[in-house]
């Protein structure tokens, strides 16, 4: 069927499609963190810029600030 002067090309074919899915799923797939944490952090860099910029008083900024810890305690 795929034989070509005695060597078998259907073989040949499988294993490099096999290297490039693995070369392509080493490139590809996301390797940031969880989204968990990348949240938590986008929310503590929100308070802090509200609070620099005046939006939020510093006794806000506090309250908030221990809400946000205290939701990442009580989390599994």
């Amino acid at each position: 069927m795929f034989y070509n002067n005695g060597f078998f090309w259907g073989m040949h074919l499988i294993w490099w499609t096999i290297w490039f899915i693995f070369l392509w799923w080493i490139f590809f797939t996301p390797s940031s963190p969880s989204s968990t944490e990348t949240k938590e952090d986008d929310l503590a860099t929100t308070l802090k810029i509200r609070f620099a910029k005046g939006e939020i008083t510093q006794v806000e900024y506090e309250e908030l600030k221990r809400t946000l810890k205290s939701e990442n305690e009580t989390k599994p």
